[in-house]
Parts: C-alpha cells; sequence; structure tokens
C-alpha cells in the first residue's frame, strides 16, 4: 500500500514539505509506503486541450506531469500540497494536475487529500480548488477534524500551530483507515461497478 505526496510548492524545503513530513510520520508508523514528489521551480505548461493523451496514454510533454500520472496510477492514495497563491493554489500545480488527471482515467477508489499553508488569509478556497479534482475523478476525499491547513512564514512556524499539526495527524491516520477499508471491500467483492460514462451537452 503506498501514498503519493506531491509538494506543489516551488520551495521544496518549507511549510508544504514541512507538513508533508508530519504526514509521512504517520504513514512510516503504520507501515505505509509513501513518495514526496517536489515540483520545484521547473515551468509547467497548462493543457491546451489537445486530447493527445487519450490517444497514447500520456501527454506530448515529457515534463513531471506523465511522471505523476505514472506513479498515481500505482498508488492507493495522494496528498496534494499548496501554498495560498492570492487565494488559490500555486499556479504551476494547477497547471500540473489539469494535464495529470486529464490523462489519468483509473483513479476510481483512490483515496486523495490536500493541505495547504498560508500566513493568514486565502486557505479555504485553495483547499476547494484542490478537493475538486478528486471530486470529479470518482475518488473518495480524506478528511480530518478541521480543514487541512498549517500557517507560517517560514517552515518552523508550523509547529506553533498545534492545531493546524494535528489535523494532519488525523487526516494521516483517516487516509490509512479508507485505504485499507476499500482494500478490504475489493477483497471481499464489494467493489462498485460503474456503467459508461454520459456526457450530456448543453448547446447542440
Amino acid at each position: 500500500m503506498k501514498v503519493l505526496l506531491l509538494n506543489g510548492s516551488p520551495d521544496s524545503n518549507g511549510c508544504i514539505n514541512e507538513g508533508l513530513k508530519v504526514m509521512s510520520k504517520i504513514f512510516e508508523k503504520e507501515n505505509i509506503d509513501y513518495e514526496i514528489i517536489q515540483m520545484g521551480k521547473n515551468p509547467i505548461a497548462g493543457c491546451i486541450g489537445c486530447a493527445n493523451c487519450v490517444k497514447t496514454g500520456e501527454c506530448f510533454r515529457h515534463d513531471l506531469a506523465n511522471e505523476v500520472a505514472k506513479k498515481l496510477s500505482e498508488a492507493n492514495g495522494i496528498v496534494i500540497g499548496s501554498p495560498v497563491y492570492y487565494a488559490s493554489a500555486n499556479g504551476s500545480l494547477l497547471s500540473l494536475l489539469d494535464r495529470v488527471f486529464y490523462q489519468s482515467k483509473n483513479l476510481a477508489n483512490k483515496v486523495g487529500a490536500s493541505i495547504v499553508s498560508c500566513r493568514r488569509g486565502g486557505a479555504t478556497a485553495t483547499f476547494d480548488s484542490l478537493n475538486k479534482y478528486f471530486a470529479i475523478s470518482n475518488m473518495p476525499i480524506a478528511s480530518s477534524n478541521y480543514w487541512n491547513m498549517i500557517h507560517g512564514s517560514k517552515k518552523e512556524d508550523i509547529y506553533k500551530d498545534e492545531e493546524g499539526i494535528q489535523t494532519l495527524e488525523i487526516l494521516a491516520k483517516n487516509m490509512i483507515f479508507l485505504m485499507k477499508s476499500i482494500e478490504l471491500g475489493k477483497e471481499k467483492g464489494l467493489e462498485p461497478t460503474y456503467d459508461k460514462k454520459i456526457k450530456t451537452n448543453y448547446i447542440r
């Protein structure tokens, strides 16, 4: 069982990475494999809607998006982390996620979770935008006892946000419970089956 942890901040050693480390300690304790992927500072192009990935299985831009999509296909769950930029997620991260989720077709019943960090405001709007990727992909969304946010300007600050730290720890525990429950359900033959997706165009 494995969780993919995506640091969607250009700072590979900032608040989001530290928050992912908090969760990874819980995963280690419960013998859950995990991998932290750093998005870093490299530019990420947005999706152009060419649908090449539908034909070939991957984006024609051979960058981090294809790597993340491949690793997500092999994982049981994913945590996406982003700092708050103008009350939204990092733009490069959104470009990456658009392409990852557009090309990934077998995400049903993988557990998704998002975490956000900010100095002061905009966290809940960012949190909502990240969760929409899971909600459209048939993925159960893991929650905690509060919205998954941590506060601070630098990584040392987040440990002063004791409620935020506890929120991430509970989130990790809830992810583990969901992933194990889903696997148990599959073993018992309880996994749902789905009809072919119906698409309705409002303008014909």
